[in-house]
């Protein structure tokens, strides 16, 4: 049988993890006695269409240090891909550039906008009769793929969240004074991370006191009113609020205007800040907001070792399901038992994935809407154990990094 090559990708947002799922590609690119040449698209899909591509033999031998760098080695990219019938032009580009390196396997690592690359892709494929096998590889600190128990990036991200917010709760207790202390997660409109904040509460701390989810009503003067109550029996509230939180018209609290990204999502920003100036105006009190922003998805010192080997797995597992002849799909893991903690892996057809949400329960939430439940903590705990073994250098953590020269 003739051999083909191999060709992969990241796209989207980075995350702690999305290194790792390309290693696993890597790795059982290398591995597979059916692909002979193994490439990297610079910059996503924006790198097929402008044939920037690198042969990834290089790096055969490095694929450990890979696994443990944060953000993405190939470089990301936020391009929607049209139509194949508004677009016809971009997919001859992308066939043609696949017919000239003789790719006969393509995986895409991202979110859910990547997964609409693969369902475009996959189906124009099919379309034209073309020899390709198009696989998604999910990850996403936003935890909000469908059909996967839990995306590769949100483990890593929950457990820099809950040790941060710990970590503030340490800062925040030593003054005898009444204080808010606000702090703004991630999550337009899912609320995995703010709820991943739960997780840092202990024998002696309840921080985060109150937590808001995108996926509750909020009332501004409920949120005052929940304030009010914790500060008559402790002096430092601790807030975990999500960024996409919304009014009871489904308005963003935080979207101050009309602004729109390519994908068409609004553009948010001040959540925290705005919360701060109510408490300030209504209560009086020492106010302080806190935007966790990137640093949710970068902080490799501190990655979920489970997070790390579970994207890494996911990565090989496509490559496998791609060789063996499946196209269309993602990989996937699917929860077996919470303890002991254990995941079975699979592939799902990528229709049902690309352009869907996966929102937490609402029986998750509880009845008030400014905290979670037992449900929500024994979902989140396993998914943070362990730590990743991070090189070091000059007393700093020691990266893989390629060149946009090369």
């Amino acid at each position: 049988m003739k051999k083909k090559n191999l060709l992969v990708g990241q796209s989207g947002g980075p995350t702690v993890a999305i290194n790792a799922s390309l290693s696993g590609v890597l790795e059982m690119g290398f591995e597979m006695p059916e692909v002979d040449k193994v490439y990297g698209a610079r910059n996503g899909i924006q790198g097929v269409l402008e044939e920037h591509i690198c042969d990834m033999e290089p790096y055969k031998n490095r694929l450990a240090e890979l696994q443990v760098t944060p953000s993405m080695f190939l470089g990301s990219c936020r391009y929607k891909l049209p139509e194949p019938s508004e677009g016809q032009e971009i997919y001859e580009k992308i066939f043609e550039v696949f017919s000239k390196y003789q790719i006969g396997y393509f995986f895409y690592i991202g979110g859910n906008d990547s997964m609409d690359t693969v369902l475009k892709l996959s189906g124009y494929a099919e379309k034209i009769g073309y020899d390709i096998a198009i696989m998604g590889v999910p990850k996403t600190i936003d935890n909000d793929l469908m059909e996967i128990d839990h995306t590769p990036g949100f483990g890593s991200a929950a457990k820099y969240i809950a040790s941060s917010i710990l970590e503030m709760a340490h800062d925040t207790y030593i003054y005898q004074m009444k204080s808010v202390l606000i702090v703004e997660i991630m999550g337009r409109n899912a609320g995995w991370l703010t709820a991943s904040s739960v997780l840092a509460r202990n024998e002696y701390s309840d921080a985060p006191h109150l937590i808001y989810l995108p996926e509750k009503p909020f009332r501004t003067s409920q949120f005052i009113l929940d304030v009010r109550r914790e500060l008559e029996h402790r002096d430092q509230v601790i807030v975990a609020v999500s960024e996409g939180i919304r009014d009871t018209e489904g308005m963003y609290i935080s979207a101050q205007s009309s602004r729109v990204d390519q994908f068409g999502h609004v553009m948010l920003s001040g959540t925290g800040k705005y919360l701060e100036s109510l408490v300030t105006d209504a209560i009086g009190c020492k106010v302080r907001s806190v935007e966790l922003n990137v640093l949710q998805r970068c902080a490799s010192h501190i990655a979920s070792k489970t997070d790390i080997q579970e994207a890494a797995q996911l990565g090989r597992e496509a490559v496998k399901r791609a060789v063996e002849g499946q196209t269309g799909c993602m990989s996937r893991l699917t929860r077996v038992s919470d303890d002991p903690y254990m995941v079975e892996y699979s592939m799902a057809p990528i229709a049902r994935i690309a352009n869907e949400e996966k929102k937490i329960p609402q029986e998750w939430i509880n009845e008030a809407g400014n905290d979670v439940t037992e449900d929500m903590i024994s979902y989140l705990k396993p998914l943070i154990q362990g730590e990743m073994s991070v090189p070091y250098e000059n007393g700093l953590p020691k990266y893989l990094y390629l060149s946009q020269k090369e």
